[in-house]
């Protein structure tokens, strides 16, 4: 991973368009491709991004950003769309690689793994036909939480959640990025699964082509009966 703290100024263009005026921020550049600019405020979330698969290539300035003062342009286009973010840089404070190695990935909390488990067993919840391939089905990102085919024979990465936030449809999004490169997988959907999905979630999840499925706990370990519910 890359880690540069720089006073830059970002523009992206492409499913949007946004700028970010000169500051003081942290760039990240991380090993599947994927760069990220954040400023000192606003928790975990960047303020504008690029997911893999992703190209950087640092570029001299054009005589324009010349003059008013930039020293180097990082330009990063998207493989599979025309995106493109655009940082020019004023001022490295600090540039530093660090090789973070191989990440185990997340441990899940009882209920979030047991979820899993439980799906891993009652596949069908996702529809009629559906099979499983594999739990944690592995990528270069980690690995997802189950592989599975439809009655058709199509591919679908599942993301097992509690509660399904943002977090988890952009989790999703880079698994189906890396596993749509298999030509034995590709096309991959993505279904997110979980207790409750939050209704932004929803909304990111179904704009990229991604089923939400709400899973029942309590029915999935045989401890309620749908059918005896008077509501």
């Amino acid at each position: 991973m890359r880690v540069v703290i720089a006073s830059c100024s970002v523009d992206y263009s492409g499913r949007l368009d946004a700028h970010l005026p000169r500051a003081t921020r942290l760039i990240m550049v991380k090993a599947d491709g994927s760069v990220l600019v954040h400023s000192d405020g606003g928790s975990y979330k960047p303020l504008n991004w690029m997911s893999p698969p992703a190209r950087l290539a640092e570029v001299a300035p054009d005589e324009e950003d010349a003059e008013a003062g930039v020293t180097a342009r990082w330009e990063v286009t998207a493989a599979k769309t025309d995106d493109r973010l655009v940082i020019r840089l004023f001022e490295i404070i600090s540039d530093a690689s660090v090789d973070l190695g191989a990440d185990p990935g997340l441990t899940k909390d009882g209920v979030e793994a047991h979820l899993q488990e439980l799906l891993a067993e009652q596949v069908e919840v996702l529809g009629p036909g559906f099979r499983l391939v594999r739990r944690e089905y592995p990528t270069p990102i980690g690995p997802v939480d189950l592989l599975v085919r439809d009655a058709a024979g199509a591919a679908f990465a599942v993301e097992v959640k509690r509660v399904g936030g943002i977090d988890g449809v952009e989790q999703l999004t880079r698994y189906l990025d890396m596993l749509d490169r298999d030509p034995l997988l590709t096309p991959v959907r993505g279904i997110l699964a979980a207790q409750q999905i939050k209704p932004q979630a929803r909304v990111l999840a179904e704009d990229r082509g991604i089923r939400c499925v709400v899973l029942d706990y309590d029915a999935m370990r045989g401890l309620d009966d749908p059918s005896s519910r008077l509501f």
